[in-house]
């Protein structure tokens, strides 16, 4: 799944909700009818009788206020419900997503679970997530019998991702990895 999304706080009365984009296409991936599956965030209710977040969501509308996605859903119509869904992450099926057309332009599923190793061919560890940090996006590396390490996703220390090989090559800096 590709995540696009992840809903925020809810935003009025009638079951609006913010959205954190986590996509470069937000007026594709949230125009009306659009389908989204879902993934509920940590703090979804246990407790018998509590909303349960459905497995997708179809979008209502969406527009932009002062620089947020708001974003109704069907059949999400009280601030409750709306409250109820902060934290859901919402995605796309990967394979409906066309891919990029620049070859330097990556979604985060075709890198999660590549091998990341030094331009020596010495293996590092393997690609957990990426993070979409403000400055630059962060690879996450797994290392196995350590702690994970952040790596800027930047060409300067990532000079090559070979997807048909599957791996990264990263080139970090001295210290980088021990923080």
């Amino acid at each position: 799944m590709l995540i696009v999304g992840r809903i925020g706080k809810p935003h009025g009365i009638r079951g609006e909700v913010t959205v954190e984009v986590r996509t470069d296409e937000p007026e594709a991936r949230f125009a009306p009818g659009m389908v989204l599956r879902t993934m509920p965030g940590a703090n979804a209710p246990t407790e018998p009788g509590a909303y349960r977040v459905p497995e997708e969501l179809t979008v209502e509308a969406a527009r932009w206020h002062q620089g947020r996605l708001l974003v109704a859903f069907e059949g999400v119509l009280e601030r409750d419900v709306a409250e109820a869904l902060r934290g859901t992450l919402v995605g796309v099926d990967s394979s409906d997503v066309t891919p990029p057309e620049d070859p330097e332009e990556f979604h985060d599923h075709q890198l999660v679970g590549l091998a990341v190793v030094t331009p020596a061919g010495e293996r590092l560890g393997e690609v957990a997530r990426i993070d979409h940090a403000p400055a630059s996006d962060l690879l996450v590396l797994r290392r196995p019998g350590g702690p994970d390490a952040l790596i800027p996703f930047v060409k300067a220390i990532v000079p090559e991702v070979d997807l048909a090989g599957g791996r990264v090559v990263v080139d970090p800096p001295g210290g980088l990895l021990d923080l």
